[in-house]
C-alpha cells in the first residue's frame, strides 16, 4: 500500500480532539493560525507548518488534504486542493448548501482524484450490522425510521465555536451540525428521501440559526421518517431506530452502548463497540480508497445529497409545505 501523506488545514476543536491523532504518522503538514498550527505541530511532531493554505498547497510534500475549517471555507479550500492535484477529505457538513456542495463534487469529478466527506458514522460497526440486516430482509418491510439528537449549545461571543450559530459561517444550526450526520446515515441506508416537511424555529436562544427542528420525511420505499434535532435543552438524547413489519433495531444512545435487535417479541442485545478514535476507520478507508482507486465510504456526491435534503428542510419550514430535495 502506497503511503498517503496528509496536509491538515484547520486547527479547531475537532483537530485537537481526534483528527490529528487519527492521521497519525502520515500527517506531514498543518496549516492554520501560526501560533495554533505551530503548537499542534510541536505536540504531534508535524514537520511542515503553514499559515496560508495556498502557500501550503504549493509547498507541502503531502498528496492528500484534510479540510477541517469552518464550513464556509470548505468549498474554496477543497476546490483549490483538488486543482493542486491533492486527494481531499472534507469535514461535515460538506457545504453551506446544496449548490455550494455541488461545486466541490464537480471539481472532484473533473480532477479524477479521490474525494470524500467525514461522515465517520458510516464506519461504525453498528452501521455495517444494520446494512446487512436490512439486506437480509429479516426486519420485513421497513415502515418507520426515527432519529433524534438534542442537547444544549449556547456559546459565548468569545467562544471559538461561536461560528456554529452564524448561518453565514456554518450553513445552519443543529440541523446542519448534528442533524447532517443522521441524514447521511438515512441516505446511506435507504437512499435520498422523496419528500420532506419540517418546522425550524429558534425557541430558546437569540442566535442567528434555528435551535429546534422537527421533520417528517418519506423514503424511496414509502417508509416514514420522523426526526428532531435541537440545541434547546439542558437534557440530552441521541437515538436512531429502524422499524420493520417483522422487527426493529434501536441504537440508544445512537453512538455507543448495545444495539437492540427485536424480531417479533424477542430482543437480542449486541455489543458493537466503536474504535477508540472514531475518525481513524474513516481515515483508513480513505487511504485504502486512494490506493485502490475506488470511492471512499462517504463519497462527496452522497455528502452533497445530505446538503440537498437540508436545503429542502429549510425550504419546507419557510413555505409550510412539503418539499422535494433538488439536485
Amino acid at each position: 500500500m502506497t503511503r498517503t501523506r496528509w496536509l491538515l488545514i484547520g486547527t479547531g476543536d475537532i483537530v485537537r480532539k481526534r483528527v490529528a491523532s487519527a492521521l497519525g504518522k502520515n500527517l506531514v503538514g498543518i496549516c492554520g493560525g501560526r501560533d495554533r498550527a505551530a503548537e499542534i505541530a510541536r505536540e504531534k511532531r508535524i514537520p511542515e507548518v503553514f499559515e496560508n493554505f495556498e502557500v501550503a498547497l504549493r509547498k507541502t510534500s503531502a498528496n492528500a488534504v484534510y479540510v477541517a475549517t469552518p464550513v464556509f471555507r470548505h468549498s474554496d479550500v477543497a476546490t483549490k486542493a483538488l486543482h493542486a492535484g491533492k486527494h481531499v477529505l472534507v469535514e461535515k457538513p460538506l457545504g453551506l448548501n446544496g449548490a455550494n456542495a455541488r461545486q466541490m463534487v464537480d471539481a472532484a469529478q473533473a480532477s479524477g482524484l479521490i474525494a470524500g466527506c467525514a461522515y465517520y458514522r458510516r464506519c461504525f460497526p453498528r452501521f455495517d450490522h444494520l446494512s446487512r440486516l436490512l439486506k437480509s430482509g429479516n426486519l420485513g418491510k421497513i415502515v418507520q425510521v426515527r432519529t433524534c439528537n438534542w442537547s444544549w449549545f449556547a456559546p459565548a461571543s468569545d467562544n471559538p465555536k461561536v461560528w456554529r450559530v452564524d448561518r453565514a459561517f456554518g450553513g445552519g444550526g443543529p440541523l446542519a451540525d448534528v442533524g447532517s450526520h443522521m441524514i447521511d446515515l438515512i441516505i446511506g441506508l435507504f437512499g435520498l428521501p422523496k419528500s420532506v416537511f419540517a418546522l425550524c424555529d429558534t425557541l430558546v436562544h437569540d442566535y442567528d440559526v434555528e435551535d429546534s427542528v422537527a421533520i417528517v420525511m418519506q423514503l424511496p420505499g414509502d417508509a416514514h421518517v420522523t426526526a428532531s434535532f435541537g440545541w434547546h435543552s439542558k437534557t440530552w438524547r441521541h437515538e436512531f431506530e429502524v422499524v420493520g413489519s417483522n422487527g426493529k433495531v434501536l441504537w440508544s444512545p445512537a453512538d455507543t452502548g448495545e444495539v437492540a435487535v427485536t424480531i417479533g417479541r424477542d430482543t437480542e442485545r449486541i455489543n458493537l463497540p466503536n474504535a477508540d478514535n472514531v475518525h481513524r476507520p474513516l481515515i483508513k478507508d480513505f487511504e485504502q480508497a486512494i490506493d485502490q482507486g475506488r470511492e471512499p465510504i462517504a463519497p462527496l456526491a452522497e455528502a452533497a445529497s445530505t446538503n440537498q435534503v437540508i436545503d429542502a428542510i429549510y425550504r419546507s419550514a419557510e413555505s409550510n409545505r412539503p418539499c422535494q430535495p433538488e439536485a
